[in-house]
């Protein structure tokens, strides 16, 4: 059974560093394509940041590009974004998602699973 299992999210202040955090299982994670994407309240789903399956190429939308950083780490199968000096328009739910074939992801939906989410709000 394929399982991304989202947390680390919370009520995060301007200026402040959060981390997320994408535990995988039931896939090979080494060979899949990770992602993250968000959905604010009453708007679609936004891609967030890409990262290659073995982590070598990155990309990220440019309203994050220079605050967030997404990496991986393919001996326990987990992937994380970091958070830096987030803004009121980052707050979002924010779900890992695994692309296992096809290619580069072109957008938001071009995945294969999604987790459940995390709920970034950031309120000063």
């Amino acid at each position: 059974e394929v399982q991304l299992v989202d947390s680390g999210g919370g009520l995060v202040q301007p200026g402040e560093s959060l981390k997320l955090s994408c535990v995988t299982s039931g896939f090979i994670f080494s060979s899949s394509y990770i992602m993250w994407v968000r959905q604010a309240p009453g708007k679609g789903q936004e891609w967030v940041s890409s990262i290659s399956p073995d982590g070598s190429r990155t990309t990220y939308a440019d309203s994050v590009k220079g605050r967030f950083t997404i990496s991986r780490d393919n001996t326990d199968n987990t992937a994380y974004l970091r958070i830096d000096s987030p803004k009121s328009e980052d707050t979002a739910m924010y779900y890992c998602a695994a692309k296992f074939w096809g290619g580069w992801p072109s957008g938001a939906n071009d995945y294969h699973f999604r987790g459940q989410g995390t709920q970034v709000t950031v309120s000063s």
